[in-house]
């Protein structure tokens, strides 16, 4: 099953009123269902424009072209309302960072306990939710600690857990191992590609890293504000 289809996504960034960057110049993509997909190319290739546009961060620019289209489980999400977005994202997607973006005066638990609620469970549901999912991340004994009391592996670990917590059908992760070093970006690939292969999580990542993009099913090279026609073949997991 097709999970997610994008058609003639186009993104142009004003810099100002006589420059403008155009960022991405027409991609088709599709993500099936269970796939664990990279996005790789050079800096300003348009990676993370494109994973933020599947992601909903951003909708796709409808000038000056064909007309985009942007299809999420079968259904036309191209120009959902703000409101209609986020609700989207907070219900099917997660997101990872390079950058972690844990809240820095909360606790691991606390961190993905408010994900949970903010996903709509209440407090004594998110909790047991946020327990259960830093377990699964190995990170239930580190619990109580706030991010400055945990190593880069760690604080990565928690943003997972933080993404996961509400069982998103969508896991979006933007240079996820950046941050860290080659046994802590070996320890997090490996969660991803657990994640994926037992419990069938669609994943999409943006890296520069020929070792995460090694890892996936598949990659969607990028150049220049588009897909490479090249065949985007499968690697070996």
């Amino acid at each position: 099953m097709m999970l997610l289809e994008g058609r003639n996504l186009r993104k142009t960034y004003r810099l100002s009123r006589r420059i403008s960057l155009e960022v991405l110049r027409g991609v088709d993509v599709d993500i099936k269902a269970g796939e664990m997909v990279a996005i790789m190319g050079p800096s300003g290739s348009g990676k993370s424009t494109l994973m933020h546009i599947l992601g909903l961060l951003h909708a796709p620019d409808a000038n000056d072209g064909p007309a985009p289209e942007l299809k999420f489980e079968g259904a036309n999400v191209t120009r959902l309302s703000d409101g209609k977005r986020t609700k989207l994202r907070a219900h099917k997607m997660g997101f990872v960072f390079q950058s972690f973006n844990l809240v820095p005066t909360l606790s691991a638990l606390e961190n993905v306990t408010l994900a949970a609620e903010y996903g709509g469970m209440k407090s004594s549901a998110a909790r047991r939710a946020a327990l259960e999912t830093l377990s699964w991340v190995g990170l239930d004994h580190r619990a109580k600690h706030r991010p400055m009391e945990l190593s880069g592996g760690e604080q990565q670990r928690a943003a997972l857990a933080r993404a996961l917590v509400n069982a998103p059908t969508l896991l979006l992760a933007d240079e996820p191992t950046g941050n860290l070093d080659s046994s802590r970006s070996a320890e997090v690939l490996a969660l991803l590609r657990r994640l994926n292969s037992e419990r069938g999580q669609t994943t999409l990542l943006v890296t520069h890293d020929p070792a995460v993009a090694a890892s996936t099913d598949r990659v969607i090279r990028m150049t220049d504000g588009l897909v490479d026609a090249e065949p985007q073949l499968a690697l070996a997991a």
